[in-house]
């Protein structure tokens, strides 16, 4: 115990799981941790006069209980025996050889496939904010700097599972960013430019970072130094995987603020069951792939070269079915090669993984044929890019069995005929049969008893048993071992000298097949770069064929992408909402023209359920499909280059930072108004509801008024209720009225979801509230009360008749209004300030009103 608690101090954050032959305990409030998150039991120990609580597991399970931790948020230090307890005879000497952390995983079973890990830090600097991130799993290694709001962005995009924060900044953190991300806290002296730029330098062996693209990021670097430095610090030191270090060009991607991200779903949602966009479209086959589109969708391009090259690339996929298919098929037998080359450099990698390495490395040849015979350009230069590595898959096919088995200690990895020498021990070993056979015909002979048996137990190896009839005919020589029931165990010289050359021959079977096996992935580890272009390759080929196979089943349409200042959308369908209806309902499909001459904003007015926010849902989903490489659900699109998207869609509130619905609304439309570009793309939902209705008129007419006038002329939806902004139509030459059309019935509303030119004048709220079985009781005042309203001019008025509605329908019911209840309902209806009343609010007073008549009533009053 003085032991475990030496090394328990030098790692106060961690679980200790702690190696005592054959298990890995742990003990206080680490064991009481285990047993809960693990589900194992919980016991306990006296240690003289202290009692410590106790929790282990068996060391071979490790692979089973360590993701359980490290999923439940834990930091896991695992301390083995460093010494073999036969041979010393103190205390076994143990220490930490890996500390695991959420963002350092490297278990299969921790990691998801299609998902990297990211190890992230965050730098503080003077005048920007550094961020970097690590995926250990894969090497992928990426920088950035910038603002708080771009950092913020980064990390919605990427979802880090554990992010380095200096200490210093802990409070700076959680008020920029929120508390939903895993922190670690490391100490400041870590976060310093000269230190990060001599670790980053010492790790590649370069003598600066220019190759890399990233000096002139003294933030980012200081960042991604943190990110090396806990490498260290977690016991992972073999890292020849991470090669190099990326620039995340912000220049080069798609803006879209965090509101965006989320508002869109693209592929999170707050909402349960939730169908987010990656959901619809990932049709990859690969790891690399399933992790390459989710990048994609996080950042679509701006380079409308590089964006026509990919389409122009799906485009002949979708023409060459045939190809496609075979495609598919080959990258289908490719497992995750970039994680299969950094087990390698880490050397955790086991015998079967490497003839899985073989194999996709073999998969990848009928891909590269593919690829080049095509006649596409852009995807014959892919093809031409990727290594056949024939070296190497020679290699590990002639040192490896096809079969070789998950644990080297289980034997019969190396393939026959790679070592002589190998070879002839395994002829010692697996060829004892006959000679056991010859042995006991021998002495079968020489004693007469027939019915000689040789059999081994792992007490003391083999013997021969005799059957107890025949013990007195049993030589002198031999030993007796064990008495049965029915029978004799001995044991003879010759089987003793038989079984010392067997075991020896299998403990040196097992000694060399260890060296023959840790020399070939020594020798693999020269291969970790074509490996890791490999994977890249096969993961943009995956993408690219994803897209295409949606194409084809969904019957999207291939977009024309431009530097024009235009967007025109004919037929344009929502990918998400499209797959979710019945098979009997088809999607209603809508066109969208804007321009910064003639329609620049889009006023769209319609009922709550008619598809307001699908037409500015999908007009956004469209434009990013569009610009990451993808086909899109139109009957055909033309965009003119999209820098910007900016949506302020639904309201929520944020109570744990004290926003009020109304406070969070005005915090994203300001975010977009202070950012906006001239080829920006603003998606506007409902702007102003979150406060009164001429509060919310005015601010929603103002920012309308303020994107029309400003010089950016950035395109626009918006969606509103309040039909009274259609007059800015009149007004403003590049706003144009839409709605989105309904069919009245006699006590219904049909929903036609067609977007047609032209202001609505009902919101046919009432008939929505129906639909949604509201009573009866209600929908009629609420029609009473309408009806007065309409018939009323001007906002003052309108308040003025339903106050008078109020009081004339009171009085209708009443006779004796020298009733002192009543004359207290008179002075309360008088008092209340129906400017600010909500709809809600009217229901519940009204309510409260009848409740007190009935009950007078039911007194007989």
């Amino acid at each position: 115990m003085q032991q475990y608690n030496k090394i328990k101090t030098k790692y106060p954050d961690a679980m200790l799981l702690f190696r005592v032959g054959d298990f890995y305990e742990t003990f206080g409030e680490d064991a009481v941790k285990a047993s809960r998150i693990l589900n194992i039991v919980l016991t306990n120990r006296n240690n003289g006069s202290e009692r410590s609580e106790l929790a282990g597991f068996p060391h071979h399970s490790l692979n089973t209980y360590l993701p359980k931790l490290v999923k439940a948020g834990e930091r896991v230090a695992i301390c083995d025996q460093l010494e073999d307890p036969k041979l010393t005879k103190k205390i076994v000497k143990r220490g930490v050889t890996e500390l695991v952390t959420p963002g350092v995983a490297m278990n299969d079973e921790v990691l998801q496939s299609k998902t990297n890990n990211f190890l992230c830090a965050v730098h503080f600097g003077k005048k920007a904010l550094g961020i970097s991130f690590l995926d250990v799993s894969t090497g992928e290694f990426l920088v950035a700097e910038g603002t708080a709001d771009y950092i913020d962005k980064l990390l919605q995009n990427f979802s880090p599972s554990e992010v380095l924060v200096p200490k210093q900044k802990k409070k700076e953190f959680y008020n920029s960013f929120g508390q939903d991300h895993h922190v670690f806290f490391l100490e400041d002296w870590v976060f310093k430019h000269d230190y990060a730029y001599e670790n980053l330098n010492t790790h590649f062996n370069t003598k600066s970072l220019k190759g890399f693209g990233v000096e002139h990021l003294l933030e980012g670097i200081v960042a991604a130094g943190a990110v090396l430095y806990y490498l260290g610090e977690t016991q992972h030191h073999r890292l020849q995987h991470i090669t190099g270090i990326t620039r995340i060009a912000e220049e080069e991607y798609v803006w879209m603020d965090r509101f965006t991200i989320r508002n869109l779903e693209l592929y999170t949602s707050n909402a349960q069951n939730a169908v987010t966009l990656l959901d619809v479209i990932d049709h990859s086959i690969s790891p690399m792939g399933g992790r390459m589109l989710k990048r994609w969708l996080a950042l679509p391009l701006k380079n409308s070269e590089k964006i026509k090259r990919r389409h122009r690339v799906v485009a002949h996929l979708v023409e060459n079915t045939d190809r496609l298919e075979k495609t598919r098929s080959h990258i289908k037998k490719i497992s995750d090669l970039e994680r299969l080359i950094s087990k390698v450099a880490t050397g955790k990698v086991c015998p079967r993984e490497v003839v899985q390495l073989k194999n996709s490395l073999e998969a990848v040849i009928p891909v590269k044929a593919l690829a080049t015979g095509s006649g596409e350009e852009a995807l014959k230069v892919l093809g031409e890019n990727l290594q056949s590595c024939d070296l190497l898959r020679n290699k590990i096919k002639e040192t490896l069995y096809e079969d070789a088995p998950v644990n080297i200690q289980k034997g019969n990895t190396v393939a026959e005929g790679f070592s002589a020498e190998l070879d002839e021990l395994r002829k010692i070993a697996f060829s004892g049969r006959d000679y056991l056979d010859k042995l006991l015909e021998r002495e079968s002979a020489a004693t007469g008893i027939t019915s000689l048996k040789i059999g081994s137990n792992n007490v003391f190896g083999y013997y021969i048993e005799v059957r107890n009839a025949h013990k007195n005919k049993v030589p002198e020589s031999w030993v007796r071992k064990q008495t049965l029931v029915n029978a004799e165990r001995y044991i003879t010289q010759e089987l003793k000298e038989y079984e010392a050359k067997i075991l020896g021959a299998e403990e040196k079977i097992l000694q060399l097949e260890q060296e023959i096996f840790t020399k070939l992935v020594t020798w693999i580890g020269d291969y970790i770069q074509p490996v890791q272009q490999n994977a890249t390759i096969i993961g943009q080929l995956d993408c690219l064929c994803s897209f295409a196979q949606q194409a084809l089943l969904e019957n999207y349409s291939k977009p024309e992408i431009d530097d024009s200042f235009d967007l025109e959308i004919i037929n344009g369908r929502h990918p998400v909402i499209e797959k979710q209806l019945p098979l009997s309902e088809a999607y209603i499909a809508n066109d969208v023209y804007l321009d910064r001459e003639n329609q620049q904003i889009i006023m769209i007015t319609g009922p709550n359920m008619s598809g307001k926010s699908a037409i500015l849902r999908q007009t956004a989903l469209i434009v990013l499909m569009a610009q990451m490489g993808s086909f899109v659900p139109a009957e055909a699109a033309r965009i003119g280059l999209i820098d910007k998207i900016f949506t302020r869609v639904g309201a929520s509130d944020n109570i744990s930072m004290g926003e009020s619905t109304f406070m969070v609304e005005m915090n994203e439309t300001a975010s977009i108004l202070n950012n906006l570009s001239e080829r920006s793309l603003i998606l506007l939902d409902e702007i102003g509801r979150g406060t009164s209705t001429y509060d919310g008129i005015s601010i929603a007419w103002a920012i309308t008024e303020y994107l029309h006038e400003h010089p950016a002329k950035a395109k626009t939806l918006f969606a509103t209720h309040y039909h009274e902004l259609n007059d800015m139509g009149e007004t403003f030459v590049r706003i144009k009225n839409f709605n989105v059309s309904v069919k009245e019935l006699k006590d219904n509303v049909l929903f036609l979801r067609k977007l047609v030119p032209g202001g609505s004048e009902h919101s046919f709220g009432i008939h929505v509230a129906r639909m949604a079985g509201m009573p009866q009781q209600v929908l009629r005042r609420a029609n009473k009360i309408l009806k007065k309203l309409e018939d009323s001019h001007g906002m003052k008025e309108k308040s003025g008749a339903l106050k008078k509605s109020a009081e004339e329908d009171m009085q209708l019911s009443f006779f004796n209004l020298d009733d002192p209840i009543l004359e207290e309902l008179r002075e309360e209806i008088h008092h209340l300030d129906i400017n600010t009343l909500t709809p809600v609010e009217a229901l519940m007073k009204l309510n409260e009103i009848k409740r007190m008549l009935t009950s007078r009533q039911k007194a007989g009053v």
